[in-house]
């Protein structure tokens, strides 16, 4: 069994949040039980309870992440879909960048819950590697260096964080599909 519960760093969580929380499920409906912004980082000893302030300052190692918990069951395919897309929206090519947001809470990383889920994680990652190399995808860089890590303690952002965009629809947003629809495939020769 898959766990339900990931959190997804892929710059700035508020678009991060718009495009998992509006877009995705109006491709998947109900697919998410709930999300909201914080943090989180790679290392398990990392500061307890960073502020946004401590957290932009680029000191602590934590991520601006979406935290996530998917509806049940959670099957491979569901979550395969659910990375498909979070590819789609942000550059996975500069490392500790998107756009002109630039620092370590600004990474690309994947945080799972599960071996389930690092595996889909890694297949998801290694299949995008071969379309960029392929040229069927393209990014400002040629390697995708997104992080995938465990799932660590996370902090919720203030709550005039929460559903930023769909409180302020002309906010500040750095993502946008590098390409949407259908997965490409690569061709077998």
């Amino acid at each position: 069994m898959i766990s339900p519960r990931l959190a997804l760093g892929a710059g700035c969580y508020w678009g991060t949040e718009k495009f998992i929380v509006k877009d995705f499920q109006k491709l998947y409906p109900n697919s998410i039980a709930k999300a909201s912004v914080g943090f989180m980082s790679p290392d398990p000893k990392a500061m307890v309870n960073p502020t946004y302030r401590q957290v932009c300052s680029g000191t602590t190692g934590h991520v601006e992440v979406l935290y996530v918990e998917l509806t049940e069951p959670v099957t491979s395919q569901k979550l395969q879909d659910l990375l498909q897309f979070f590819f789609q929206f942000h550059d996975p090519t500069t490392k500790n960048r998107q756009g002109n947001d630039v620092g370590s809470q600004y990474g690309s990383v994947i945080f799972c819950d599960d071996d389930g889920q690092k595996d889909i994680a890694q297949q998801v990652k290694t299949r995008l590697q071969a379309l960029v190399d392929a040229g069927k995808v393209q990014y400002v860089g040629k390697k995708v260096e997104t992080l995938i890590a465990d799932l660590n303690p996370y902090y919720p952002a203030h709550e005039e964080h929460q559903q930023y965009l769909e409180k302020n629809p002309m906010g500040y947003c750095n993502h946008y599909y590098r390409f949407k629809g259908e997965w490409p495939v690569l061709n077998k020769s």
